[in-house]
């Protein structure tokens, strides 16, 4: 019969402290202590995870496990991966400890990039056993939830569990946490189902870059955080940490290490979680984007902030503030909000804009989710930046040269990721229509015409790797529905069709394939793309008057920087600008 789990406080036991002052006969008589890192990478910090480390090996751990997400990937090409997985290697080389390691979509995401796993001596699912622990390894790198996990590895599952039924204990560890969309909510879950039926312990994920638990049908799961990977503050404003598990003979106990410091293990339940990421989603929002003419002039002299007390009788008492960048004035630069459950606070602040658009200014407010837990919402000034769309009476050739009349007001000025003026080469985007097609056409020039990269050729192939330009559209604004589509030098393009759910996160559907006509033409200093794109696949007709949103950029490998027309490109749409039908 398994024994009973509590979990608690980190109590690191004196086992940790005397080979500092003696040999210990047999290590065995001591709880098993394991550190549990989480994800490295998914846009990694440089310098966190070898800080982790470091720190790991001066507590000395029995073992180290990893939920998976060790090098950044999603590349086609074996030597730049082979070298990262080295990069990798020599930030774990300073632990003295056994480690082993789950896949993550980083790790895995493509059938090279497992033969390449593989040939570490890493199988992407396998089971070990220490002391009286059996541990597993399940692979979900490749599955998402609508996809049921594939019937081979099922069966090895389900046949290693019955083999090690009689272990004192079992842990599992996937990178996915898929348990946070189905067992937290009461819906089946093929794997939760196995684990209930042959006592599975403790469940280990990552993915998600933020730390989060729950427990059902006495199956502890644990959601591990950041341990390196790119992270905004969850509602308890914890980033990048790692666990330390504690296993004896009478319990496990799961704590949380952040900087030395030591947390509960409840710190942030699921369905906590959840009521952030509703607040989160529905208290704040603008009233409506700043508008930008296509001269880069504001148009609106203000914006309206509304915070929304949607809590479960939780009261809101603190101040809308702003922290105001070099070139704006924001006036108020703070405004009061007390309100109860069902109120609601209307805020207008008058703004200028006399120096560079970005960094754009920033509001915060801080938002009670439970009776003593709070957290700080923070969100950029929503801008909208113009885009003009001219109505054609004719339709165009499609040749790759841009000699027609309309193609002659070009929007040319764009931006880095982090806001200031682009560094690639100049790049010129036009947009036309007429009735049944929307024009895009765009010349970006090359001061090294012998360094343009692009050799894609398959449709929906990695050609965002390559030169290219891009496109984010959407066409009806009444409905979540983004798509997204990228084109190279070769005419190659990638698209998808990408939904916003109601908890804010993008699906990308990448079996949906839009119809064009594109041409393409390489000169001595630029590189031309011309496309027609039916209207009839986005449901809606080109009409003069119309709005759609809109984002768009350039990528030029060569200098490993992209140009954007709004930062930072997201599938987000409200942070898209205004495409206009003239």
């Amino acid at each position: 019969m398994k024994r009973s789990m509590l979990f608690s406080y980190l109590i690191i036991s004196i086992c940790l402290i005397l080979p500092a002052v003696m040999v210990v006969a047999d290590d065995t008589d001591c709880p098993l202590r394991i550190v549990i890192l989480g994800d490295r990478t998914g846009g990694h910090v440089p310098g966190i995870f070898g800080d982790i480390v470091a720190e790991v090996e001066l507590m000395k751990p029995d073992l180290v496990l990893m939920v998976g997400d060790m090098i950044e990937g999603y590349v086609d090409d074996r030597e730049r991966i082979v070298r990262e997985w080295e990069v990798f290697d020599s930030l774990i080389a300073p632990l003295s400890m056994p480690i082993y390691f789950t896949a993550g979509n980083h790790d895995i995401w493509s059938d090279l990039s497992e033969e390449i796993y593989r040939e570490r001596n890493v199988e992407p699912y396998y089971s070990i056993d220490f002391r009286d622990v059996h541990i597993v390894f399940f692979d979900n790198s490749r599955i998402s939830t609508e996809d049921p996990p594939d019937d081979e590895q099922l069966n090895w599952l389900v046949n290693d569990l019955k083999r090690h039924h009689d272990a004192e204990y079992t842990m599992v560890f996937i990178h996915k946490p898929f348990w946070f969309e189905n067992v937290d909510e009461g819906k089946p879950d093929t794997l939760h189902s196995i684990f209930k039926t042959y006592g599975v312990d403790a469940v280990f994920t990552g993915h998600y870059h933020e730390y989060f638990v729950g427990e059902y049908d006495g199956i502890t799961y644990t959601g591990i955080g950041s341990s390196g990977a790119k992270v905004d503050p969850g509602p308890t404003g914890l980033q990048y940490h790692y666990a330390w598990v504690t296993i004896d003979d009478s319990d496990i106990s799961i704590a949380i290490i952040k900087k030395g410091s030591v947390l509960a293990w409840d710190e942030l339940t699921a369905s906590e979680r959840k009521e952030a990421q509703r607040l989160s989603l529905t208290a704040v929002t603008q009233r409506s984007p700043v508008v930008y003419d296509e001269k880069m002039k504001m148009i609106d002299e203000g914006v309206v902030i509304i915070v929304d007390n949607v809590t479960d009788g939780l009261f809101i008492r603190d101040s809308l503030r702003w922290k105001i960048p070099d070139g704006w004035v924001v006036n108020p630069a703070s405004f009061p909000v007390e309100i109860d459950t069902g109120s609601r606070a209307s805020t207008f602040f008058r703004l200028a804009n006399k120096g560079a658009l970005y960094p754009v200014p920033e509001y915060s407010i801080n938002l009670p989710y439970t009776d003593d837990k709070s957290f700080t919402i923070t969100r950029p000034l929503l801008i909208a930046r113009t885009a003009n769309c001219i109505a054609v009476d004719s339709t165009p050739a499609i040749d790759g040269v841009l000699s027609e009349e309309f193609w002659s007001d070009p929007i040319t000025r764009l931006f880095s990721w982090d806001g200031g003026e682009s560094t690639i080469d100049p790049v010129s985007f036009y947009f036309a229509y007429d009735a049944e097609n929307l024009y895009l056409a765009a010349q970006c020039h090359e001061s090294n015409p012998d360094s343009i990269i692009a050799s894609v050729k398959e449709h929906d192939g990695t050609i965002y790797s390559e030169d290219c330009v891009g496109y984010f559209l959407q066409p009806d604004l009444d409905t979540a529905i983004v798509y997204q589509i990228y084109i190279n030098p070769l005419g190659t393009v990638f698209d998808q069709l990408i939904t916003i759910n109601a908890k804010g996160y993008p699906h990308g559907d990448r079996d949906w394939n839009g119809e064009y006509e594109i041409k393409t033409e390489c000169g001595d200093n630029s590189w031309i793309v011309e496309a027609r794109i039916p209207l009839a696949q986005f449901k809606v007709a080109g009409e003069s008057g119309k709005n759609w949103r809109l984002n768009f950029r350039r990528k030029q490998k060569r200098l490993n920087s992209s140009g954007d027309w709004q930062v930072p490109i997201e599938y987000n749409p409200e942070t898209y600008g205004t495409l206009i039908f003239k």
